[in-house]
């Protein structure tokens, strides 16, 4: 029996590129990147992905001071997706609506900032927050937009490293598919660049991206990349079954028509490009599809030495020389998001379905020759023939690799 298919009818982010997807659609095609000096604790200026968005306009004062900038940005971006799908929550059953959002990491920063402010105080834990716990336990961004909206359905974080965005996404898919829900919010937030250790570690493994120009740092596939721009971020989609869409007459972006999970098995943080293949041939599969049914590819690529040339070899596995498939790769504008940047990227590349537009990859100024592809669009926009089909990688540290396969939606 052919399973219910599952759409996507909301969108709501937050990026360094803009806060709606119009804005974000609107940079990625006119190639504009922000990256900015961003001061981290005990190290000084990093290049970083900031995000400029309103809390206040979903939070009050005393809840944005309560929470987490992770719970802020979810709840943004969860209430966005909401008013884009025409949800009113007023109206809705609202056990049978869930949150379900890919985090990288959760709670470093709060524990940062509590040890940073009791040192202060001679390390007296009188002045530790009892705010903490419920800021660090790892549904916290899931559960703050469930508190903030009212949500009672099933919550939870799926922790997935930097395939979390995907993973968010497949998860909620799922539950609709169970029947758990009839509307489920599905994505990826981060509030990484909050956080010392992040930045501190990335440097530590000499991979933290260093340039003149933080608009540059960010250079996945050139022979000159030296390592990851850390950003902040969020993006939630608003799933729903086909046919429980169908029936309020809702706007539709996209099927969510295929997805994989699997994991290397091989290394803490070296990717395995073999698993990475069998997880993008499995995505297409599940899908319905063979690989010369995808017309674009969004990369993973961070711009680190060995992360770009083993992802374009598992491309390379599953796509033959990949003659007829567009590659373009989204952390070129404004870093690496963590656990919303598989979500973010995806949320970038659906307009392509209405423009045929493929935006571009920035900053491959020289291109390595073990990261070409006779398809990788750099510098500017590619007007596409046909878009039918897209594949979003997002892969992580130890080896969890996530894909996700959209389907323009014809009624």
């Amino acid at each position: 029996m052919e399973r219910e298919h599952i759409v996507i009818t909301g969108i709501g982010l937050t990026s360094p590129l803009g806060n709606d997807l119009a804005t974000l659609r609107s940079n990625l095609l006119a190639g504009t990147p922000n990256v900015e000096w961003h001061e981290v604790r005990y190290m000084g200026r990093v290049p970083a992905g900031v995000c400029r968005f309103d809390p206040h306009r979903y939070q009050g004062r005393k809840e944005v001071r309560r929470g987490t900038r992770a719970g802020s940005i979810a709840i943004y971006c969860g209430r966005e997706a909401l008013r884009d799908a025409g949800l009113d929550l007023t109206a809705l059953q609202r056990e049978r609506v869930g949150v379900f959002l890919g985090i990288t990491e959760h709670g470093n920063v709060e524990t940062e900032w509590e040890i940073a402010n009791i040192k202060e105080y001679g390390y007296d834990v009188k002045y530790w927050s009892h705010h903490h716990n419920p800021r660090t336990v790892a549904n916290n961004p899931a559960g703050e937009l469930c508190l903030n909206a009212g949500i009672t359905g099933p919550h939870c974080c799926v922790g997935a490293a930097c395939a979390a965005g995907n993973c968010g996404i497949i998860y909620a898919a799922q539950q609709l598919l169970l029947g758990e829900v009839d509307i489920a919010l599905g994505g990826g937030v981060s509030e990484s660049i909050q956080s010392f250790g992040i930045f501190a570690s990335f440097k530590a493994q000499n991979a933290l991206a260093t340039h003149e120009d933080p608009n540059r740092a960010s250079r996945p596939f050139d022979r000159g990349r030296n390592g990851v721009v850390v950003a902040e971020g969020g993006c939630v989609f608003a799933l729903e079954r086909l046919s429980d869409a169908r029936s309020r007459g809702a706007r539709i972006y996209a099927e969510v028509a295929g997805w994989a999970i699997n994991t290397d098995a091989t290394d803490f943080v070296l990717p395995n490009p073999e698993r990475q293949a069998q997880c993008m041939a499995l995505a297409i599969r599940r899908a319905g599809l063979r690989p010369e049914d995808i017309d674009l590819i969004n990369t993973h690529g961070t711009a680190t030495p060995e992360g770009d040339p083993k992802e374009i070899q598992a491309i390379r596995l599953v796509f033959g020389e990949a003659e007829r498939v567009y590659v373009n790769n989204t952390k070129s504008f404004f870093g690496h998001a963590m656990g919303a940047a598989g979500a973010l990227e995806l949320a970038g590349s659906l307009p392509s379905f209405a423009d045929g537009l493929v935006h571009p990859t920035i900053n491959c100024e020289d291109l390595d020759p073990a990261c070409a592809l006779p398809r990788l669009v750099i510098g500017r926009p590619v007007q596409a023939a046909r878009m039918e089909a897209i594949l979003n990688n997002s892969f992580g540290m130890l080896g969890i690799n996530s894909a996700v396969v959209v389907k323009r939606f014809r009624d």
